[in-house]
């Protein structure tokens, strides 16, 4: 490649770099599920840019392009809720989703306010699944959405993560 991914927080102005490369990676979303009307595919800018200013987003660039994005928030009861954890596509199964995850969970628990980390995909979706679980979380509800979906909610504690990050 000759470049190194650089992960680091993003700034309002990757708000469209996020938006785009979000739309162009639960292409394959809802292709599983037949249901382009998901919200990842229909979120607008402005959305982007208040999770910006109010929320945890990083990024991984390889260069000035924005490769990956993920997102996340500690509710007050301590729980880390993270979100759209996205990886371009000819950047998959190289560990970068991993590193993402890895990085958003340290950031978002580094203050020590985060108690559980959270996060949720649709039942089918294989590939998130199988990260999630490498990464120590386990299934601990399921919501149907409607006949074609149903979302599996994933959790692990804090303290497992950074168990694991010093290991």
């Amino acid at each position: 490649m000759g470049m190194s991914v650089i992960i680091s927080a993003a700034t309002e102005q990757d708000a469209e770099k996020i938006l785009k490369l979000q739309y162009l990676c639960y292409q394959s979303e809802a292709e599983i599920y037949g249901d382009y009307s998901i919200e990842p595919l229909t979120e607008p800018l402005d959305s982007v840019r208040a999770e910006l200013a109010g929320g945890t987003v990083l990024v991984a660039r390889l260069g000035e392009e924005v490769v990956a994005a993920v997102r996340g928030t500690v509710d007050a009861d301590g729980t880390a809720r993270i979100g759209k954890l996205v990886v371009h596509p000819r950047m998959q199964r190289h560990g970068l989703g991993g590193r993402l995850l890895d990085a958003v969970e340290a950031k978002l628990g580094a203050d020590g306010s985060a108690k559980r980390f959270q996060l949720f995909t649709g039942h089918r979706s294989e590939h998130n699944l199988r990260l999630y679980r490498k990464h120590g979380y386990v299934a601990v509800a399921t919501k149907r959405v409607d006949e074609r979906l149903t979302l599996v909610t994933l959790a692990k504690d804090a303290e497992a993560s950074a168990f694991v990050a010093s290991a």
